[in-house]
């Protein structure tokens, strides 16, 4: 779903300006049940609909960001101290899962509690030659990504210590916070929603838990990849930090430029330079292709530029079965130098032809000859 334009507040609640602290919660329970995410699987829309309530509720049913938010708009309520911005909808449930009773969290689909999170991704690069990228190839690839601290086993306290209970939440995680005449549970500010504390940290990881580490792994690069796709290896990427699964490792490949071939998409052109002769009687090439040398007949008249299609000799698809084709392009060789016979009989061929040519190259003596005396007064005397 595209990124939706900010609105007013009270345009999201559906609520008058004039509204009580009772009416706009009413307003937000309706909309919270219409739009929760358990009653709209997969629906981006409706998530969207569900947060963008709640950051209105955050904020019009707090009386001094209110009155901060009539008198300046968004602005008003932007920065420190401003209104909430919800980047998980777990957030939303553990602000206001108690603000309208029990049950709000579990509307439609049992307790709902904070999910473990998916580790963070990471990336690798991988360069390859062309003919690695037509065949498809297996890579060995090197990365950075944290591991399991061995000091601690993960715990991120000193070997031989424990973490022990968060005494500003209780163990909860959560802390209750007045907004008005609501209250709101906000995440603990000590222990940072985890419910413990370390107090003597593991002097290998320095209480994380994890230690960075580089790992090697084998990607199977498919045939037919292109320049700036990538190959997904998941669950190689970060470990998650509330016990989720694993990130995963994106391979970013780029593709080295050929000597011969150029690419656009499945096709590939190679040029190949031909002779007039050639061209103008007709020949078989010998054309290069991603299999070996190939006979490429081309017909008599063939003019600088035409190309001419080998079927199946291109590049494969990485997701497909289709396959490019080579398009050979030929290209007139002009040679720099003749020797007398070439350039005498080129000279016979240009009068039958009735072109007209350059005449042949006079020695220095002779055009400096001309440069003193013309030729037509040179000839009269």
């Amino acid at each position: 779903m595209p990124t939706m334009a900010k609105r007013c507040y009270y345009e999201v609640l559906r609520v008058p300006k004039t509204a009580t602290q009772g009416e706009i919660a009413a307003s937000y329970r309706k909309l919270a049940i219409k739009y929760h995410p358990d009653k709209n699987p997969s629906d981006e829309e409706a998530i969207a609909r569900f947060k963008e309530a709640a950051e209105a509720f955050e904020v019009l049913s707090d009386a001094e960001k209110r009155s901060r938010y009539d008198r300046y708009g968004h602005a008003g309520v932007n920065g420190p101290g401003g209104g909430a911005h919800f980047n998980d909808i777990n957030d939303i449930f553990a602000a206001f899962g108690d603000i309208f009773g029990e049950g709000f969290g579990d509307l439609f689909g049992g307790s709902r509690r904070r999910r473990p999170t998916k580790g963070a991704d990471v990336r690798c690069d991988v360069r390859l030659e062309l003919f690695e990228a037509a065949r498809g190839v297996t890579k060995t690839i090197e990365f950075e990504r944290h591991e399991v601290c061995g000091d601690c086993d993960g715990s991120g306290a000193k070997r031989g210590t424990k973490a022990e209970s968060c005494t500003y939440c209780g163990g909860r995680g959560q802390v209750l916070q007045s907004t008005g005449i609501f209250r709101v549970q906000t995440t603990c500010p000590s222990c940072r929603g985890s419910g413990t504390v370390i107090k003597q940290p593991c002097g290998g990881c320095r209480g994380q838990g994890y230690v960075l580490d580089r790992v090697q792994r084998e990607v199977k690069i498919p045939a037919g990849i292109d320049d700036q796709m990538r190959v997904r290896l998941p669950g190689e990427g970060e470990p998650s930090p509330s016990g989720g699964p694993r990130g995963d490792c994106y391979c970013f490949v780029s593709v080295k430029e050929h000597a011969l071939f150029q690419r656009e998409g499945q096709h590939l052109f190679v040029h190949v330079p031909i002779t007039y002769p050639q061209a103008a009687l007709g020949a078989t090439l010998q054309v290069p292709t991603l299999d070996g040398p190939e006979d490429l007949k081309i017909p008599a008249g063939t003019q600088p530029g035409d190309q001419f299609k080998l079927r199946g000799r291109g590049m494969p698809h990485p997701r497909h079965r289709q396959v490019g084709d080579l398009m050979v392009v030929v290209e007139m060789e002009v040679p720099k130098q003749l020797n007398e016979r070439q350039e005498k009989l080129l000279r016979e061929l240009a009068d039958l032809d009735h072109r007209h040519v350059s005449e042949h190259r006079k020695s220095f003596f002779e055009k400096l000859k001309d440069y003193i005396v013309p030729e037509e007064e040179d000839r009269k005397s």
